[in-house]
């Protein structure tokens, strides 16, 4: 590295000496953008070779715009080197890797696995010698491989690994939108473009050297090129209004002209092959000139600075070298060099196809069918994003609108699946240009809305999807059907259709799907219909062919299902077994939905443990899958958490920010949690009035937090607050109503809701035997529920001066909260016992307390006596990521093994 090349970037170079010395300590990332030319190649070879001299080892890929479409073709570059490390990952990661690196033709599965294959692969790596990883034109990089180190990027920081990334400001980079870590490279100031000029280009006169200074505006690479040109005879650029990066590919295109005309021949095939194999090259070449070529034809190229040769590759020094080639040819040329390739290519379909459809200037149904079948194969292996581009290419060259609109509404599909925004409402708009059908223009309308659940367009409703899943269904595409139905079914959870549209998606769901036992009907009736059908929901649930081996997907149904008609204890259990095998397809945005419908039964069911690790990683993988409205149950949820552990100002916080997001498009379940959550905070504090309109709230169909199903879950609180608060009468009400559809409805929360309200309410006659039916029948896997209960009971009895009756039932309730963390009812439970003449214990500090909630989760896991590997691929970290946890762990709760972890944790209720 001579010293030209880094004059004026001092800053930038102790920005990268500094996280290379540390990295021992701490991993990470850094983005390096700024223009083409502006030297970010020259900061990631500085950073390469102080790595070298680190002994750090260096892994590195560069993104070509010719191979975007090849799936993972930047991260086998990068694990290339590596891949014997693949066969010690565990198995599931094992073949994922080498599925996506073509060491095997399995089925690749979702792209979170193959992150945490790699990152466990690199992690073992580092573990020898740390590692600086390398991605340079990641704007250029294929969407699988980005979304992978998007992925490892996440979870470096107790990794000796740094990732250094390179990209293009100006030209789209998904990398950018992941909120990493980030250094602007800026173009240069005056003084260091004078000196980084006179370094390069001695000598030159005042009027050329004023002329350089002004057209390169700071930039490195046009200081040092530009200079070339002049002493080549070829000039200096045209200043004016083209953009610097059109003014340098002017100076390489000019230094074209001075190379032989085969070399001018070949470098275009080259500029447009998406592989750096010579071989490729030089065979097209021949095939476009039709005569023998040998790869002396590249040493002019090579010597004019141009590009590099090492005897088996080709690569352009500069992107903007290979840009300038490609800006010389004409439309028939381009066709010429990619069919050129094309025929070089008969062994691999993929890529001959993608070269036949660059060289078909117009619909060509037969190349269609090939990028079809591409995309089909590319559907399989699981790499969403390449389909959706081959589906774009067949698109373009369909021979009717028909199949063009079939293939884009295909790709609009794939992209919604993929959490790609910009891709949607790009290829949907081109798909609304051409002449649709009604079915077509409703599927277009699903499709827009799929990423939210229908909440930001609210133009197709409920009932007009149940009509389009019917539709589909009588052209045979069952699935489709399903699918389309099922979002019918969620716009009925997140907003409120009314009865007359839910009963139109029953109907649909019951010819559909005519099998009781379809956990896709029993999912879609809880979501669209919890009231009038949760009794065949719940015996569904019962079912003994539910307790055996069932997908994780149908168990994600299950437990949904389970959730929305109060069986909340059969929706932590089902949601848990959902978990682990989501974990193991690496799932990660049905994940999230898992652990946050687990999260929301627990946090009801008082089972904190369970409950505060759960909403941890659902927020943390919401925020990872893009998922905003479900993140808006998870942060409702967390609130709802720190009101029951007393934490009353981050409740009040989470509340705010949860609301925030439910309240700009009316997302119900939101706003209903964010209700229960204030209304639990304000009984617990002692505001008992304002308890009461919190909770009221949810039962006013006119109001926005009103959910038809949620509503009839929180009537413990409701009664409370409403006898504190002289609303005794107005609650009697709402219970009643509640009351009636418990008539026929057997949800387990909506029954001792209704049961523990009625006796709050009751009158001295009347409280001792509902109080006493309430306890009797209330379901085992309750146990906050019954120390809710055993407490209320025990201050009617104190207030009815049966002191010593009242004792056994608040003393029982106290132990209860203490063992489950529920710090407000504990503290109301000792202040009852005094007054009732017994003293309490004093409350130990939980271990929920002292651990934050993603500790909790590792301590968990670790005292059910998962090994650090084990409890790595659970989570999506490196095994060393998770002895860095243990280590801070083990201190807080003053242990030294995980035995006596173990002892520790168990101590609280075991979890479910």
């Amino acid at each position: 590295m001579t010293s030209a090349a880094l004059v004026g970037r001092e800053r930038e170079v102790q920005h990268l000496r500094t996280l290379i010395a540390g990295v021992e300590d701490r991993g990470g990332v850094l983005v390096l953008h700024g223009e083409a030319g502006v030297g970010k190649s020259t900061l990631v070879a500085e950073a390469r070779r102080r790595a070298a001299a680190s002994d750090m080892r260096v892994l590195a890929t560069v993104g070509v715009e010719s191979e975007q479409h090849l799936p993972y073709a930047g991260l086998h570059q990068l694990v290339f080197p590596v891949r014997s490390g693949i066969d010690n990952l565990p198995v599931s990661q094992r073949d994922a890797l080498r599925a996506v690196t073509g060491l095997s033709d399995q089925q690749v599965p979702d792209i979170y696995l193959v992150g945490l294959a790699v990152l466990n692969l690199l992690a073992e790596v580092a573990a020898e010698a740390p590692l600086l990883l390398v991605a340079e034109d990641a704007h250029w990089l294929d969407q699988a491989s980005v979304d992978v180190l998007t992925f490892v990027a996440r979870r470096l920081e107790s990794e000796p690994i740094l990732l250094l990334v390179a990209v293009r400001d100006g030209t789209p980079a998904r990398i950018l939108d992941a909120e990493l870590p980030s250094l602007a490279v800026a173009p240069l100031s005056d003084s260091a473009a004078e000196t980084l000029l006179d370094l390069v280009a001695p000598g030159l006169v005042p009027v050329a050297r004023r002329r350089l200074l002004d057209d390169a505006a700071g930039n490195p690479l046009a200081l040092t090129e530009l200079p070339k040109a002049v002493q080549s005879g070829a000039g200096i650029s045209t200043a004016g209004p083209l953009p610097l990066t059109r003014r340098l590919e002017r100076t390489f295109t000019a230094r074209l002209a001075l190379l032989p005309p085969d070399t001018r021949s070949v470098l275009p095939v080259a500029a447009l092959n998406d592989s750096a194999a010579a071989s490729e090259t030089l065979a097209a070449a021949a095939s476009v000139l039709a005569r023998v070529v040998t790869d002396a034809v590249l040493a002019p190229a090579v010597s004019a600075q141009l590009i590099v040769y090492d005897g088996a590759t080709v690569t352009f020094r500069h992107p903007l070298m290979r840009s300038a080639v490609v800006s010389t040819l004409s439309g028939d040329d381009r066709r010429r060099a990619h069919a050129a390739l094309a025929a070089v290519l008969g062994d691999q379909p993929d890529r001959r196809a993608w070269h036949r459809a660059a060289a078909t200037p117009g619909p060509d149904e037969d190349v269609a069918v090939e990028l079809d079948l591409v995309a089909q194969r590319a559907q399989r292996r699981g790499v969403v994003d390449s389909s959706i581009i081959a589906l774009e290419e067949a698109a373009r060259l369909s021979t009717d609108s028909r199949r063009r609109a079939e293939r884009l509404l295909r790709a609009a599909d794939l992209a919604v699946e993929s959490g790609r925004r910009d891709i949607v409402q790009r290829v949907l708009a081109e798909v609304e240009s051409l002449e649709l059908s009604g079915q077509q223009q409703t599927r277009v309308a699903w499709i827009r809305g799929s990423f939210d659940d229908g909440m930001r367009d609210p133009t197709v409703g409920a009932v007009e999807l149940a009509r389009l899943a019917e539709a589909i269904a009588a052209d045979g595409d069952h699935d489709l059907a399903v699918r389309i139905l099922w979002s019918a079914a969620l716009r009925c959870f997140w907003s409120e259709p009314g009865t007359p549209a839910r009963q139109y998606i029953e109907g649909v769901a019951d010819a559909l799907l005519p099998n009781p036992e379809d956990p896709r009907l029993l999912a879609i009736l809880a979501y669209a219909v919890p009231i009038e059908r949760g009794s065949t929901v719940i015996a569904g649930l019962a079912r003994p062919d539910h307790q055996a081996e069932t997908e994780p997907r149908e168990e994600r149904f299950l437990g949904t299902a389970a959730l929305l008609v109060g069986a909340l204890d059969h929706a932590v259990r089902l949601n848990a077994a959902s978990v682990e095998g989501l974990r193991a397809q690496g799932r990660l945005a049905l994940l999230a939905r898992a652990r946050a419908a687990q999260a929301w039964s627990a946090t009801r069911l008082g089972d904190l443990a369970v409950a505060i690790p759960a909403a941890d990683e659902a927020r943390r993988l919401t925020r990872e899958t893009d998922q905003p409205f479900v993140f808006g149950i998870v942060r409702a949820s967390q609130a709802e958490i720190a009101a029951l552990r007393g934490e009353h100002e981050q409740a009040a916080q989470l509340a705010a920010e949860a609301e925030r997001a439910g309240m700009a498009v009316g997302a119900r379940p939101i706003l209903a949690t964010v209700q229960t959550a204030k209304g639990i905070s304000a009984l617990a504090q002692g505001r008992f009035a304002d308890a009461f309109n919190q909770l009221r709230r949810m039962h006013d169909p006119s109001d926005p937090a009103f959910q038809v199903a949620l509503r009839c879950y929180a009537l413990p609180e409701l009664a409370d607050a409403a006898v504190r608060s002289g609303q005794a009468d107005v609650a009697a009400e709402i219970v009643d109503r509640v009351a009636s559809f418990a008539e026929t409805n057997s949800s387990p929360a909506m029954a001792l809701g209704v049961r523990y309200a009625r006796a709050v309410l009751a009158d001295a006659d009347g409280a001792q035997e509902l109080f006493e039916q309430a306890l009797s029948m209330m379901p085992e896997g309750w146990p906050f529920q019954r120390a809710w209960a055993q407490l209320a009971y025990g201050e009617w009895l104190r207030r009815q001066r049966r002191t010593t009756e009242a004792r056994p039932m608040l003393r029982s309730a106290r132990e209860t909260f203490d063992a489950l963390g529920i710090i407000p009812w504990s503290e109301r439970a000792r202040n009852e016992l005094r007054a009732a003449g017994e003293g309490s214990p004093r409350r130990v500090t939980d271990v929920n307390e002292r651990l934050t909630a993603h500790e909790l989760h590792i301590a968990q896991l670790a005292a059910d006596g998962l090994t650090n590997r084990e409890i790595g691929q659970r989570l999506y970290l490196s095994h060393r990521t998770v002895s860095t946890h243990l280590h801070r762990i083990f201190p807080k709760l003053g242990v030294t093994s995980r035995a006596e972890l173990a002892a520790v944790l168990h101590t609280t209720p075991p979890r479910r």
